[in-house]
């Protein structure tokens, strides 16, 4: 339902109300009740309303006949700051209908908020459906995991193969430390950073994906290491993929935890930062030697405004980090540590098109 609502918006279709609760619990044959508790929604996700839905537009704007002296009394204590209490919303699969805080969302919405805090009553669809069958088992893996990464999967039941695997990697942890209270959701993070993304990064790299156009990543994830880790066997494809990875997950584990920066090169990622830096002014020149002189560093400026030295620094990452990691031990331990450096701060470019490359360094 959300992504219906998201296409009429993509065409310029514009219905005259928010989306009927009634007719889409129909749709979904959604009446199985579940508390989900307060956490934060995503505004853009709500898209009607329980009773009320004749009452706005397909954006949850309030209509012109409707009295709006309560909605601008809210957005006025939104503005100030003031807590106004959780709204309660009743969730049918990734869309929420408003049961109690119509004005607060509405609110929400025309200020430019990107969540509001809320009381969910999830109401789980019929199982008659693959689709239905698919959410439910989504649903119950990320409960038990308690993970937020995205982890699609087209095929019901492999769920379970990835439950069964964390499974057994939190035996593991326990086993190799015994006096340390691990949970389930711990083995679980421990998982998706050392076994899952790794392996997903090496069969994107292998572009394994392009020709299976309507599988997802992590279903070849599944379905490789099922072969691998559980049932060995022979498999019609991912084949090349026996040369680097071992017939036993921990093993696996613990080879991408070992990896030398000679080694599978496909397992490290660049990542470019720039780097500006308030520095003192009789230190300059002196700075501007020392940071040329780090290996990561390929560009130094000596720049007018508010900043006095611009920084192009490229990093290299193994895939049990993250960029902000990396980016902060580099900045914090070699610039940051030198005398002279009044502040910093680190912008990341989210896309690059250079027209020349550079060769010898160049002085200007």
């Amino acid at each position: 339902m959300f992504k219906r609502l998201l296409k009429r918006r993509k065409n310029n279709e514009t219905p005259p109300e928010a989306e009927c609760f009634e007719a889409c619990q129909k749709e979904a044959d959604a009446y199985a009740p579940k508390d989900r508790g307060v956490r934060a929604v995503a505004v853009e996700r709500i898209v009607g309303s329980i009773g009320r839905y004749k009452d706005f537009d397909s954006r949850f704007r309030i209509k012109q006949h409707m009295p709006s002296d309560r909605l601008k009394s809210i957005k006025e204590a939104m503005r100030l700051g003031r807590y106004l209490g959780p709204v309660k919303l009743y969730q049918i699969k990734d869309s929420y209908y408003v049961l109690d805080g119509n004005h607060r969302v509405a609110a929400a919405k025309e200020l430019g908020h990107d969540e509001i805090l809320a009381r969910i009553i999830e109401l789980a669809p019929s199982r008659k459906t693959h689709q239905n069958l698919l959410y439910y088992e989504r649903a119950e893996f990320f409960d038990s995991t308690q993970l937020t990464a995205e982890i699609e999967l087209t095929e019901a039941g492999h769920y379970d193969r990835l439950l069964e695997q964390i499974t057994q990697h939190h035996h593991h942890l326990q086993e190799v430390a015994p006096g340390e209270a691990l949970s389930f959701a711990d083995a679980a993070r421990d998982w998706y950073n050392t076994i899952y993304r790794p392996l997903c990064a090496m069969i994107r790299r292998g572009r394994l994906i392009d020709s299976f156009p309507k599988r997802t990543v992590t279903d070849l994830y599944a379905y490789i290491t099922y072969y691998q880790w559980s049932k060995i066997g022979q498999r019609r494809y991912g084949i090349g993929i026996d040369n680097i990875i071992p017939k036993e997950m921990e093993a696996f584990r613990k080879k991408m935890a070992d990896l030398k920066n000679t080694e599978y090169p496909e397992m490290k990622r660049k990542i470019m930062a720039f780097v500006l830096m308030q520095v003192q002014a009789k230190r300059a020149h002196k700075l501007i030697e020392k940071l040329y002189a780090l290996d990561e560093v390929q560009e130094v400026h000596s720049v007018h405004g508010d900043v006095d030295l611009l920084v192009k620094a490229e990093l290299a990452r193994d895939l049990l980090s993250s960029d902000a990691e990396v980016i902060s031990q580099f900045v914090h331990e070699k610039i940051g540590q030198l005398t002279g450096v009044k502040s910093t701060k680190t912008l990341i470019p989210g896309f690059s098109r250079i027209k020349v490359s550079y060769g010898s360094s160049h002085e200007k």
